[in-house]
């Protein structure tokens, strides 16, 4: 067995059954990817277009691949046709575009998760809190008919201070929470909270994460 299929065989068995692995490829070469597939991994996650776009017609077709990095509305175009699930959503223009792209390409849907900025960092993308509620409340979601809103995603904060992410954490799930009464009440596909990433998805678990985006700790340092 290679160290990349034990790693994943070790993460695997202490995630609950409800949580999914996103195994982060991003700088990571072809093989590597192959590697982790024969060893039962079909969630992968990119943070560059242009990186997904190369890999995606090299692997099998099975892979469900989850953009997680910035997406900027003029290249939503090129992942259309590779994406499964965009995990960082985070404006009501780059969902427009996102419709607009999967009409113009005949893509039926695509998943995404709104992305939350829920830490103080700058360097940090997504929707406000009361940006998120207000346009929500506003309904234009409704009328997005080749997006499924399927969950939350959020970063939190790079810090070696456990109770700084816990709290940023159950931000989340508090708001998570909310957001599925307020709006979402009725969907069986609403249901993902994606928070947690190898140095802290033990802690994420504990706040209600059902996908965990690992990289480091799956295929080890990154090739630059």
């Amino acid at each position: 067995m290679s160290q990349i299929a034990s790693r994943i065989q070790s993460i695997k068995a202490e995630l609950p059954a409800h949580v999914d692995l996103i195994a982060v490829s991003k700088f990571h070469p072809v093989p590597a990817i192959l590697d982790a597939y024969d060893a039962g991994q079909r969630l992968f996650g990119e943070n560059r277009v242009q990186e997904l776009v190369d890999k995606a017609p090299q692997l099998p077709e099975d892979i469900k691949w989850h953009l997680i990095g910035t997406l900027q509305r003029n290249k939503v175009k090129y992942i259309v046709p590779f994406v499964h699930t965009i995990q960082s959503v985070d404006s009501p223009k780059l969902l427009d575009e996102i419709e607009r792209q999967c009409e113009r390409l005949g893509r039926a849907t695509i998943d995404v998760l709104l992305q939350i900025h829920i830490s103080g960092e700058e360097s940090k993308h997504g929707f406000g809190i009361e940006e998120l509620k207000d346009y929500l409340s506003s309904g234009a979601h409704k009328h997005l008919s080749h997006i499924r809103i399927t969950g939350l995603m959020a970063m939190a904060s790079l810090t070696e201070d456990e109770e700084q992410i816990r709290r940023e954490f159950a931000r989340m799930q508090a708001l998570f929470t909310e957001i599925k009464a307020a709006h979402f009440a009725e969907s069986e596909t609403f249901r993902h909270l994606s928070i947690g990433m190898s140095d802290d998805y033990p802690i994420a678990i504990e706040y209600g994460a059902t996908y965990v985006r690992v990289g480091t700790k799956i295929f080890g340092q990154r090739e630059y």
